[in-house]
């Protein structure tokens, strides 16, 4: 299974910070937003997700839980850009 690129999932993180509600990136908020970015942390927030019906944000945590941490990093220092 390929890594995804940060150009690749940067604009689906958009998208899914630009949603009502996710302004400081919704379930995915301390990954994100905090830059907690390990994988414990992502698939906490992949189960918060999931808990609440959140397929956006599950499918999105999906994608991080298949890039390395540094990507993580990468992208999350892009979330307000």
């Amino acid at each position: 299974m390929d890594k995804p690129r940060i150009p690749e999932v940067l604009p689906i993180m958009r998208a899914y910070r630009d949603k009502p509600g996710n302004g400081v990136g919704g379930n995915l908020h301390i990954v994100l937003d905090d830059g907690n970015v390990n994988d414990h942390s992502v698939k906490f927030c992949r189960q918060e997700a999931e808990k609440i019906g959140d397929s956006d944000g599950v499918a999105l945590a999906d994608l991080l839980l298949r890039m390395s941490k540094t990507q993580r990093r990468k992208l999350s220092s892009q979330f307000y850009d």
